[in-house]
């Protein structure tokens, strides 16, 4: 991790709490969307609503819908935003701080049960949000993890997600899961990674085994 820590920048918003709805909403409406959709349809919701659970609540579905539309899958991700906000209006008062408070996999257990969250969308919230000690398994972390040998190639979510916890620091599971996020992008790519130019090629079990040339 220090040698990606060398070529990558962690964003400066690392160093403060994110706001726990926002973060929950951005999440739902990144699931399977390229960031700038993300952050586009994220904007376009702002813009409409004020982004907290009472506003949401009471906002029509069919105009969460057309706000989010960038972000593909609008219907079931409109759906998912809209159940959100009723569910912290109606058992938490309007506020995920009591999920938030309890212990790790209470907490996990409680945001898995809101509709259109998944285990990742929860440790999103509960890492970001919470500093809980999760690390989220997404797919630029899911693939350069088993391409280092971090975990087994047929690992799924929970035994990826517990194998990196065991390998790292819990202080350091924003940076390992923001690390491995932009290494995934920039240099360890799905198809035709750079492993000629990649800064962990010489720890790397997988170096060389996409080379074309």
């Amino acid at each position: 991790m220090q040698i990606l820590k060398q070529s990558i920048a962690l964003p400066s918003w690392t160093k403060k709490k994110r706001d726990p709805f926002k973060t929950l909403i951005t999440t739902i409406i990144s699931q399977n969307t390229a960031d700038r959709n993300t952050e586009r349809a994220f904007e376009a919701l702002s813009k409409r609503f004020e982004i907290s659970p009472e506003a949401l609540a009471k906002a029509k579905l069919s105009e969460i819908e057309a706000a989010i539309k960038i972000g593909g899958l609008y219907k079931s991700k409109a759906k998912s935003i809209k159940m959100a906000a009723i569910t912290i209006q109606k058992n938490y008062r309007g506020s995920l701080d009591p999920i938030l408070s309890l212990p790790l996999e209470e907490a996990r257990k409680s945001l898995i049960q809101f509709p259109g969250v998944g285990p990742k969308t929860a440790d999103v919230v509960l890492l970001f949000s919470a500093k809980k000690p999760t690390i989220p398994v997404d797919t630029h972390v899911n693939r350069v993890s088993k391409r280092l040998g971090f975990a087994p190639d047929k690992s799924d979510y929970e035994t990826m997600r517990l194998s990196l916890q065991s390998l790292f620091d819990p202080a350091d599971y924003l940076a390992v899961h923001l690390l491995f996020i932009a290494h995934g992008r920039k240099t360890c790519k799905a198809q035709n990674p750079l492993c000629r130019v990649c800064s962990l090629n010489v720890y790397c079990p997988s170096n060389g085994l996409w080379d074309k040339s």
